[in-house]
């Protein structure tokens, strides 16, 4: 059995992990660069080991650092979290190189669907329904042309090696090819190192629905249901919710057998989810698939309140070698949860990220109400990694109640010290198409503005509660704008 798990990550994941850990008796070892030195999951865990400087490069992202720590820590295995190197295969070859548990799928499984393109061939290949589209063995731009002219308008233009909306371009007529060809190679090939291109046709309006695998060393797999996705701002989630409400019961038991069906194409253990566009609505309804997703999912914490599951502790159960402890008959949707991201960003600024000192963080406690979060009342939100702050989920037994009762919660969820995106998020749930289950893909991106111009203070009342905060005497610390160093824009897109 597993007895000590270093974590390679860092926020509310590290602090997820290291808590499973303990509920399990297992040590937890917690890393950190220069940035992360006070944070919370560093005291939580049983040891912590300094990895490096605060740019993710030189810590978080150093594949050597991470094995050394391991090393000195005493670690028999290690879990990546999400982000950073959690689907990277050479990470995970490396750890079972080096005679640790990877606590995640084999790395070839990661490797596979790592590639847009190898995971549609082996998909095409398994049954499972992709989107139509096409790879051109020649990537030169008349080869990518012709492909989009046999495809047909409006397409999408995607990167092979792509995430987070990064390499994407939308084409809606011969005349923007070219520059979208260029702008998508270009974008590729800074975020990921690699310029492939396909092109596939766009669905137009789709729900982003996706499916929670998961599946042992002993020829076991099952899926946990599905997350609808799809409130989001270009293509990064903001908003999950299971049930999904345009999802039909007979389009459901399609949509879980396909899932299982792309697990078992790519010989896959531990936890995963395949991501599908769903098209239509009713019984007859259609789906293609996306993405693989070869890790835990932010939105994780959905599935579990719904299933009743613990995740995590089946991650490491299986990554111990031992068998699932749920077969699919025992598996079952309970009730409705729904789940929000609260950022440090500025919603009416573009959603421009936020840096700087947590003043006063004042959680909502409710029943059916869980917050995962990485910060504490006087932490720092870095400006070298991803801002979020916390997630929220609510739970309850119909749809309307949960939002009901996430709206109670987020008016009780006070964080002075940087702008925070809470009252967007409510007007996000108490728009009439959200209300309504209505929302798709395009939701944020075409009315998201207007959303955006409610606040959760007013400026008067944020003021004097930053200035309660402060000890006396002490310099009012107002936030910093992270736009002009802008490292979000140099990392892989991993919120989803």
């Amino acid at each position: 059995m597993i007895s000590k798990i270093l974590v390679a990550n860092r926020g509310e994941i590290a602090l997820r992990i290291i808590r499973a850990c303990d509920e399990l008796g297992i040590g937890s070892v917690a890393v950190y660069s220069d940035a992360d030195a006070g944070a919370p999951h560093v005291r939580a865990a049983s040891q912590s080991v300094r990895l490096g400087p605060a740019p993710p490069a030189e810590s978080y992202l150093c594949i050597e650092r991470v094995l050394d720590a391991a090393r000195a820590s005493g670690a028999d295995a290690i879990h990546p979290g999400y982000g950073f190197l959690a689907e990277n295969p050479a990470f995970a070859a490396a750890c079972r190189v080096a005679g640790f548990v990877f606590i995640g799928p084999p790395p070839e499984a990661i490797e596979a669907m790592g590639s847009k393109i190898s995971a549609r061939k082996i998909m095409q290949q398994a049954g499972v329904p992709i989107v139509p589209g096409e790879t051109p063995a020649d990537q030169s731009d008349a080869s990518l042309v012709a492909a989009a002219r046999r495809a047909g308008f409006p397409l999408l233009v995607k990167a092979s090696a792509g995430g987070g909306g990064k390499g994407m371009r939308l084409v809606r007529g011969e005349a923007d090819l070219s520059a979208a060809i260029a702008g998508a190679r270009h974008e590729a090939m800074a975020a990921f190192g690699d310029e492939t291109l396909y092109v596939e046709r766009m669905i137009d309006r789709p729900r982003h629905v996706e499916i929670q695998v998961f599946a042992d060393g002993h020829g076991n797999a099952v899926h946990l249901f599905e997350r609808d996705c799809s409130v989001q701002r270009r293509h990064q989630k903001v908003i999950e919710e299971s049930p999904s409400p345009a999802l039909a019961a007979a389009v459901r038991r399609r949509m879980g057998d396909a899932a299982l069906t792309a697990a078992t194409a790519v010989g896959y253990r531990n936890a995963g989810t395949i991501e599908f566009l769903l098209e239509g609505a009713g019984d007859d309804a259609r789906f293609y698939f996306l993405e693989m997703n070869t890790r835990l999912q932010v939105e994780h914490p959905v599935t579990e309140a719904v299933t009743g599951v613990d995740l995590v502790h089946a991650q490491i159960r299986v990554a111990a070698g031992l068998a699932l402890p749920w077969r699919q008959s025992d598996l079952q949707q309970r009730g409705h949860a729904v789940e929000c991201r609260v950022y440090a960003e500025d919603p009416a600024a573009g959603y421009l990220p936020q840096a700087g000192r947590i003043l006063l963080y004042r959680a909502p406690a409710r029943p059916g109400i869980r917050i995962d979060s990485g910060v504490a009342e006087g932490s720092e939100v870095p400006v070298y990694y991803d801002p979020m702050i916390a997630k929220i989920v609510a739970h309850a037994e119909t749809r309307d109640a949960a939002i009901g009762r996430m709206l109670a919660a987020l008016s009780e969820f006070h964080i002075l010290g940087v702008p925070t995106n809470v009252g967007f998020l409510m007007a996000v749930l108490d728009s009439p198409a959200f209300r309504a289950g209505a929302v798709d893909t395009t939701y944020l991106d075409a009315g998201g503005a207007a959303l955006a111009a409610r606040r959760p203070l007013p400026a008067a009342a944020l003021a004097a509660a930053v200035v309660h905060a402060q000890p006396a005497g002490a310099p009012v610390d107002g936030p910093r704008q992270a736009a002009r160093h802008d490292p979000w824009s140099a990392l892989p897109g991993w919120r989803g």
